[in-house]
C-alpha cells in the first residue's frame, strides 16, 4: 500500500482530498503546517482552530495526523520577500512563493521523513506524470483553478505530487464533505494572504514597514490630497484614495497612474483609463513547466493577475530577459505580480513582472 501525506489546512478542500485518497486505498497521513505564529486579541493562537478542524476530520476518516512548524522558514524565505517588495513599491504575491519555498519544499521533505511515496494538497489543479515528465494542468472547475499560484514549481517539486480535486467542481467537493459528515463541510473558504486573513491590510503592514505620508498629485501637477504611504496603493486603484469627494472635470472618479518612490508622490488621474493600458511587459526570468520551449518566439495565453481570464500574447525569449507582447492592450500591469502562461489546459510556467511596455 502506497503512503501519501496530505497537507491539511483545516479547510474543506484539503479535508476532502484526504478522504478521497483514503477511499482510493492509499495509506493517508495528514500533516498540518503552522507557517505563521500570531495570537489574537485574547491571546489565543489563531491556528489552533484550524488544527482542531484537522483533528476532527482526521479522526472522522480514520487517519493519523501531525503538525509541523515552518514559521521560521516562512519568515525567512516568504515574509521577508513580501516586505522587501512592498518597500520597493512593488506588489508581491507571497502565496506563489509559499508554494515554492514551503509547501512543495520543506513540507515535501517532512513528508518523506514520514515515509511518503506521494504528497497531496487540496489545490484546484491537475497533474500528468508521463515518462518521468510532470505537466501542470488546469482544474476542471475553471472558476477555482489555482495553477496561477503553482507557476514556480520545478520538475523535482512536481514529482510524486497528487491533486485529488483536479477533476471536481467546488460544489461537488462541498457535497462530498456533507455526505461524509466532515466537520469542515460548511467552513468558509479562506481568502487573501494567509498571514493577513480578515484583518485590515494597512494596519497589518504598518506594524512592519513605517508608512511615510506624501502628496497626491494629478497628472497636470495639481496637489489634491495626501496619501498614507505609497506601499498601500496599486496601479489602477480607485477605492481608498480619500481625496475628499473631489471629482474630475468630467465627473469621473480618480485612479492611481503612477507611484514616484524617489519623491514620495502618488499620481492620479480621472476620465479615460487609456494611460493605464500597456501593450506588453518585460520579465527577467521564467520558470518553465516542464522545460524551456525550443522556440524563441511563440503564441500562447497568459494571466497577469489571478482573477483574470486568459489573454492572448506572444512571448519572445531574448538574451537576459523575456518580452511579452499582448494581442490586446492590458489594464494596470503591476510590477511584482506574476505573469503565468498557458497552452490549452497546460500551465507552462511563469515569472515576476518587472515593468510594463507602453
Amino acid at each position: 500500500m502506497k503512503t501519501v501525506v496530505v497537507g491539511m489546512s483545516g479547510g474543506v478542500d484539503s479535508s476532502v482530498a484526504a478522504l478521497l485518497l483514503k477511499q482510493h486505498g492509499f495509506n493517508v497521513i495528514g500533516l498540518y503546517m503552522n507557517n505563521w505564529e500570531e495570537t489574537d486579541e485574547c491571546g489565543a493562537c489563531t491556528g489552533e482552530e484550524d488544527f482542531a478542524d484537522v483533528r476532527r476530520v482526521a479522526n472522522k476518516i480514520g487517519i493519523p495526523y501531525y503538525s509541523v512548524n515552518f514559521a521560521k522558514e516562512y519568515l525567512d524565505r516568504v515574509f521577508s520577500y513580501f516586505l522587501k517588495e512592498y518597500s520597493a513599491g512593488r506588489t508581491p504575491n507571497p502565496d506563489v512563493l509559499c508554494n515554492r519555498e514551503i509547501k512543495f519544499k520543506d513540507f515535501k521533505e517532512k513528508a518523506k521523513e514520514l515515509g511518503a511515496d506521494y504528497i497531496a494538497t487540496g489545490h484546484y489543479c491537475d497533474i500528468l506524470h508521463e515518462n518521468g515528465v510532470h505537466y501542470l494542468l488546469k482544474a476542471k472547475d475553471q472558476s477555482k483553478d489555482q495553477t496561477y499560484f503553482l507557476n514556480q514549481l520545478s520538475q523535482e517539486q512536481l514529482d510524486g505530487v497528487l491533486f485529488p480535486l483536479g477533476k471536481l467542481d467546488k460544489s461537488e467537493v462541498r457535497k462530498i464533505a456533507v455526505e461524509n459528515g466532515l466537520a469542515t463541510a460548511a467552513k468558509k473558504d479562506s481568502t487573501g494572504i494567509c498571514f493577513i486573513g480578515e484583518r485590515n491590510f494597512r494596519n497589518f503592514l504598518s506594524k512592519y514597514l513605517p508608512a511615510k505620508k506624501g502628496d497626491i498629485i494629478t497628472a497636470d501637477g495639481k496637489k489634491i490630497g495626501e496619501h498614507m504611504g505609497l506601499m498601500y496603493y496599486t496601479l489602477g486603484q480607485r477605492r481608498g484614495l480619500n481625496i475628499g469627494g473631489q471629482k474630475g472635470d468630467d465627473g469621473g472618479r480618480w485612479f492611481v497612474i503612477e507611484k514616484d518612490l524617489v519623491n514620495n508622490i502618488l499620481y492620479v488621474a480621472h476620465g479615460s483609463e487609456e494611460r493605464l493600458y500597456s501593450k506588453g511587459l518585460i520579465m527577467n526570468a521564467v520558470n518553465w513547466i516542464p522545460f524551456a520551449p525550443k522556440e524563441k518566439e511563440f503564441h500562447c495565453t497568459a494571466k497577469f493577475r489571478y482573477r483574470q481570464p486568459e489573454q492572448g500574447c506572444t512571448v519572445k525569449i531574448c538574451d537576459g530577459f523575456i518580452q511579452v507582447n499582448f494581442d490586446e492592450k492590458q489594464r494596470a500591469i503591476t510590477e511584482g505580480q506574476f505573469a503565468v502562461f498557458y497552452q490549452g489546459d497546460k500551465c507552462i510556467g511563469g515569472g515576476v513582472i518587472e515593468k510594463a511596455i507602453f
